[in-house]
């Protein structure tokens, strides 16, 4: 792993680097995304996470602006929303974001569904290449894709996605997509890395291995993630939590207690199904 600026990264496929922990943004508004950005970027955080359906890049770009952190250093991924698919209207909703944001381009843009029903996730896929040729995108992806899908992303373009963005915690680990998107060169990135639903953080495995290492649950667990060279977006407004998120890189977990936090594993069937998930 690389050391950047605090936080170890990970190479991209399109040459770039993304750090192993970065910062998510959803639920938050305007206003909450702006203060949660500017502290999380002054704290050392340099992925931020939104999407347009999160109603909030106005925030966040004002965050990166008032955190005083060039932009160059600054890993920006927003997503396409579901009402946008297609190669035009996929053209004009970046322009949308980069406006909303306040910035010339991103660094990550990801289709946030597939809506495979819509038959539409390829064009909006060649628009996307198309757009980092003109230098608007630096790496292109994807969130919440499935192996058939990235498939046939690959038939149709011939372009394998960067990232792949995914419900993924202890509790969902995914290890058969993660290990075939490790075969194929495309980052993992995990959201909801502390579980939704099933609370990994709450699990008795994990405060036993929080108490044993010192360390507060989320911790353990974001360790997990980092430890598999997952990225991981928690998100959090409070300071302390953001910094208490990004203080997982001098401990690390050893074979048997990784996979004891894997065999809170839940099933494929606790997690949120694309082919009918509906995300407009």
């Amino acid at each position: 792993m690389n050391q950047a600026i605090g936080v170890p990264t990970r190479p991209l496929n399109t040459g770039g680097q993304i750090p192993l922990i970065g910062l998510g943004t959803w639920p938050m508004d305007d206003a909450q995304a702006a203060t949660a950005v500017r502290t999380g970027l002054q704290l050392g955080y340099r992925l931020v996470d939104t999407a347009a359906k999160y109603g909030n890049e106005v925030g966040v770009g004002r965050g990166l602006r008032d955190s005083g952190i060039p932009r160059s250093e600054v890993v920006l991924t927003t997503k396409l929303r579901g009402a946008d698919h297609g190669y035009d209207k996929t053209k004009a909703a970046l322009h949308a974001s980069l406006e909303r944001l306040g910035v010339d381009y991103v660094d990550i843009y990801l289709i946030h569904w597939p809506l495979p029903r819509l038959e539409r996730y390829v064009d909006s896929y060649r628009a996307m290449l198309a757009m980092r040729g003109e230098g608007l995108i630096r790496s292109v992806g994807v969130s919440n894709f499935t192996k058939a899908h990235i498939e046939q992303l690959d038939r149709e373009t011939g372009v394998l996605p960067a990232v792949n963005q995914i419900q993924l915690s202890p509790a969902l680990p995914r290890t058969a997509l993660h290990t075939y998107l490790e075969r194929h060169g495309i980052v993992t990135q995990s959201y909801s890395p502390l579980g939704r639903k099933e609370d990994a953080h709450r699990a008795p495995v994990v405060r036993e291995l929080a108490q044993r290492y010192g360390r507060t649950p989320e911790q353990v667990i974001l360790r997990w993630h980092v430890q598999q060279e997952l990225v991981a977006i928690p998100k959090s407004s409070d300071q302390q939590r953001q910094r208490a998120n990004l203080a997982v890189f001098d401990f690390e977990l050893s074979p048997e207690d990784m996979s004891r936090l894997r065999a809170l594993d839940q099933g494929e069937a606790a997690a949120i199904d694309p082919d009918r998930h509906e995300e407009f």
